[in-house]
């Protein structure tokens, strides 16, 4: 079976999304930013601060190198950027979770942590940059994916059925 790679802007979802999966249909689930910090030894956000965005992106490209070469069967969540590595249609087959930037914030203003979540994606806290940087990478996404789906007004558990529906996958249990 091929790999799932759920693409999208940040704070849609994508790493909920791939553990609710995980859970329905028993495959596993990994995301691309945790395989970079572990590679690199350090947070994404020192990465960004001490290296700047160039070196992260190659980081990015390494890691699909290597879960192109080694990893099948699998539930990828990615970065935001994720899609614009060289060979993602080669890992597997791409979803891209839709939702506005404002639907983005509201749920992770709603969410218990929302400070801590906001901290983690600070591009976020600035409602202009976050809308300009995801009406530039809109297109990107869309091109990138076999499928869309819109996670606005879906719970995480509505959205797995969706694509376990979609993608004809087995429901564990």
């Amino acid at each position: 079976m091929d790999n799932i790679i759920l693409i999208g802007f940040m704070g849609v979802g994508k790493g909920r999304t791939a553990r609710a999966l995980a859970q329905d249909t028993g495959l596993v689930a990994i995301d691309t930013d945790d395989l970079i910090e572990s590679m690199a030894k350090k947070k994404i956000r020192k990465i960004f601060a001490d290296q700047g965005e160039p070196v992260f992106r190659g980081l990015e490209q390494k890691v699909a190198d290597w879960l192109n070469e080694h990893v099948t069967g699998t539930l990828i969540s990615t970065g935001g950027g994720f899609h614009q590595v060289e060979n993602l249609r080669d890992i597997g087959i791409v979803i891209y979770l839709h939702g506005r930037v404002e639907y983005i914030v509201e749920k992770i203003m709603a969410h218990p942590n929302a400070t801590k979540k906001i901290k983690k994606r600070p591009l976020l806290s600035d409602i202009k940059k976050a809308k300009e940087l995801f009406d530039s990478r809109l297109p990107q996404y869309r091109k990138s994916a076999d499928h869309i789906i819109d996670v606005e007004g879906k719970s995480v558990a509505q959205i797995s059925s969706e694509i376990i529906r979609l993608l004809k996958l087995e429901r564990r249990g």
